[in-house]
């Protein structure tokens, strides 16, 4: 197997079968990243802004009413949307969501909402062949290389001049 990569032309050596399969995987990881990266920079948006919140909030009933006012407001926003993600949309959400805000889906919730709920949380995912501790690591992931890539295409041409990209996105 060889494979030669010019500016617009590609030339792959091998079984014919494995390259349709390669490219049906690459366009439903596409698919998915374009479905659920809005949603994963809305969430990096309003976990910092939570965050900034919080240090300034000293009681926990506040802390808790602040959080609860935010979370209702997220379900408002997209509880639908997101309720209708299948497994594998939901799994690229979580690396997505990572990939935003430097912390992994089970930490978020542990901080907002307990580590009982957490715990329970990633229990419920388990039997559905997910996690909630998705990694985000382009370094050593291949598919979060891929994701990436994916994510690089849709800010060059859906956010060019958004400055607002977070240091931490990109691994």
């Amino acid at each position: 197997e060889w494979i030669i990569v010019l500016p617009d032309i590609f030339i792959w050596g091998g079984d014919p079968a494995l390259a349709e399969k390669k490219r049906a995987e690459w366009t439903r990881l596409r698919n998915a990243v374009y479905v659920t990266y809005p949603y994963a920079r809305q969430a990096g948006v309003v976990m910092k802004d939570v965050l900034l919140h919080l240090e300034n909030i000293k009681g926990k009933a506040e802390r808790r009413k602040y959080i609860k006012s935010r979370e209702k407001e997220l379900r408002d926003a997209f509880g639908d949307k997101i309720s209708e993600l299948s497994v594998y949309q939901g799994k690229v959400l979580m690396k997505l969501i990572h990939r935003q805000t430097g912390n992994d889906c089970y930490e978020i919730i542990k901080e907002m909402k307990g580590g009982l709920t957490a715990r329970l949380y990633q229990t419920i995912l388990f039997f559905v062949g997910s996690d909630l501790k998705q990694s985000w690591k382009p370094s050593s992931d291949a598919n979060a290389r891929l994701i990436e890539s994916i994510v690089r295409e849709m800010n060059q041409l859906y956010y060019p001049y958004d400055l607002s990209l977070s240091a931490n996105e990109g691994g």
